[in-house]
């Protein structure tokens, strides 16, 4: 009896060993990425001239050295633009100031150019206006918002980054789109992002439970998990990056002491609310 639950056991916990198990690859830009701190949807503030997500918050990242995160969906034509919430009204205002309905997708890109990002006079802008504006500067950690099974934002992002010649990867909370990456561009070092999902009442369940102990690792392979650093205890998490090596990245640093402490835990950080005092950069 006793050797019996031993065993089974055993195959628990193996079983959870091999569904947490992450990308044990090396890849060869990795090591650029990790040299960088990241400014969460640009170098923002949402009560300035350069709120989230614009165009005018990214200039000033690059322009001061900082990698980038920022957020990629789809408009109603499959443009792929910047917009990190799927609906419009908490950061987008038409030109009464008044919060549009609805969400990104159901409008054109020309349709969303007619809104103003909160109180500035920046717009929503699409991936391929980014892309330019940064043109290899700085590293790109670009996210996937997809609410979908289909997975056209991958392949609508990937025909604009296939000829982009500046450092770049890629991370989605969906993991069909880290999987999509890893099937279709496994050269493209891929994220996966959690959270503690089964905290809020919204999110229950077992897929959720999964999701957020990263139990379709096996699955994608991610080659880093983006874990928001309030939970940074989650024990899939942690087993990743100690027991299986894999990058650890933390989200989102919102000040000094929150910084230091993150250096402890993670290998790249994604900030906003401060401009770090010890710069861009990251001595390895």
């Amino acid at each position: 009896m006793k050797k019996g639950l031993v065993t089974c056991g055993a195959l628990i916990a193996g079983g959870y060993l091999y569904s947490i198990m992450p990308s044990l690859r090396t890849h060869k830009d990795m090591e650029k990425l990790k040299t960088y701190r990241y400014a969460h949807r640009g170098l923002h503030d949402n009560a300035s001239d350069a709120p989230e997500n614009s165009l005018r918050a990214f200039a000033k990242a690059a322009d001061a050295g900082y990698g980038i995160e920022l957020d990629v969906q789809l408009s109603k034509d499959d443009i792929p633009v910047i917009m990190h919430d799927f609906v419009l009204g908490r950061i987008a205002r038409d030109e009464y100031g008044n919060a549009p309905e609805g969400k990104v997708r159901d409008y054109t890109f020309e349709e969303l150019q007619k809104f103003f990002l909160l109180d500035s006079d920046q717009r929503i802008p699409s991936f391929a206006q980014v892309l330019e504006l940064v043109n290899g500067r700085v590293p790109l950690i670009v996210e996937y918002k997809t609410e979908e099974k289909e997975m056209t934002v991958c392949e609508k992002g990937n025909e604009l980054l296939k000829d982009y010649r500046g450092l770049y990867c890629v991370e989605s909370f969906n993991p069909m789109a880290v999987n999509w990456y890893r099937i279709h561009r496994p050269d493209i070092i891929r994220g996966q992002l959690s959270d503690a999902y089964t905290q809020d009442p919204n999110y229950q369940g077992a897929l959720y439970a999964a999701l957020e102990y990263l139990m379709l690792n096996w699955k994608t392979k991610p080659d880093f998990i983006a874990f928001n650093r309030k939970h940074e205890e989650n024990l899939s998490r942690k087993l990743c990056r100690k027991l299986f090596h894999n990058t650890a990245v933390g989200w989102t640093i919102k000040d000094e002491d929150q910084l230091i402490e993150a250096k402890q835990l993670y290998d790249i950080v994604i900030f906003d609310s401060f401009v770090p005092k010890q710069g861009p950069r990251v001595n390895l």
